[in-house]
């Protein structure tokens, strides 16, 4: 599949083709396979989700702060949490959870159907509509809510993504996956490991992945 040339941003310097594939380069080999998720990586201009004066570290394997304690992920966790979701097949509905400042999001519009992404921090969601609406991802609905809960009237999802570390195995959120759903979260709290949870029709499989370091997923909003 040819990877689609990623739309120019003026303003912000990192947005040369070279930049970019240099990015993509890396995912490959760090394992990253599946074509459809590296031409969104390769579309979405990273640097606009992150403070100018960031933008030079924008492509760079590294997660960076966005502000209220929170972090816009490295590139390969997005690239790989992404694949493990689509698991090679389309996705229709996806249900994000902690939508920060939209830059997995804007992954998820490029390789799902409809997106619902939930942010509990109200300046982070005017932040990422606004990001979404300059990338024109129109099959995202962006709330302010409590992520923790889901969005049970909208489920059941195809797809789950929990961008925040979890103490435990938010129940809920394993009830609005359809049958041949997966979601994928973070859990633990000094150790974190990401999860994998695949919904059959009689069971929740669960499969543990890999290390990694998320901020943690809170109740509430703010």
């Amino acid at each position: 599949m040819a990877l689609a040339k990623p739309p120019t941003k003026s303003g912000i310097g990192m947005t040369s083709l070279r930049t970019r594939e240099r990015m993509l380069a890396r995912l490959r080999e760090q394992g990253i396979k599946d074509e459809v998720v590296l031409s969104a990586m390769n579309e979405i201009p990273r640097h606009i989700f992150v403070d100018e004066a960031l933008s030079t570290r924008a492509y760079e394997d590294v997660s960076l702060p966005i502000g209220y304690s929170q972090t816009i992920s490295q590139p390969y966790i997005v690239a790989r949490m992404t694949e493990i979701l689509r698991n090679g097949k389309p996705l229709n509905k996806v249900l994000e959870i902690g939508t920060g400042c939209g830059y997995q999001t804007a992954i998820l519009s490029r390789v799902a159907k409809e997106v619902l992404s939930l942010e509990r921090i109200r300046p982070l969601v005017m932040k990422a509509r606004s990001h979404l609406r300059t990338l024109k991802c129109n099959n995202v609905k962006l709330d302010h809510a409590d992520g923790s809960l889901g969005l049970n009237e909208y489920a059941p999802f195809d797809g789950i993504i929990v961008t925040a570390a979890a103490g435990h195995v938010p129940q809920e959120l394993l009830h609005q996956l359809a049958v041949g759903g997966r979601m994928i979260i973070p859990i633990g709290t000094n150790t974190q490991t990401l999860h994998l949870f695949e919904r059959t029709n009689t069971e929740f499989k669960e499969t543990k992945l890999e290390p990694v370091k998320f901020v943690p997923l809170l109740g509430g909003v703010s």
